[in-house]
């Protein structure tokens, strides 16, 4: 979910001035960390794309470099035992 949706979704239920600068604080610094990162690291993909892959792999034991990076071959998707079991079924 992007951070323009979260901060909208957001926004509807709670809208106290203080929640609401606190979520755009939030969003803010997000946005500002994922960019000095991406600055550094030499990342290719879009902060959009960044902030996509990494809301999608918070659950996963993968490194962070690993899952910003393009996938070199099918042998990435196939490993799928790194990734954390949520309930035991």
């Amino acid at each position: 979910m992007s951070l323009a949706i979260y901060m909208i979704l957001f926004m509807t239920h709670y809208t106290s001035e203080n929640a609401v600068k606190t979520q755009i604080w939030i969003a803010v610094s997000v946005y500002v960390l994922v960019a000095i990162v991406r600055k550094r690291l030499g990342l290719k993909p879009s902060l959009y794309q960044i902030l996509q892959i990494l809301s999608l792999t918070q659950f996963e034991k993968t490194p962070i470099l690993q899952a910003l990076q393009a996938p070199n071959s099918d042998t990435d998707l196939d490993d799928i035992d790194n990734q954390l079991i949520l309930f035991d079924l």
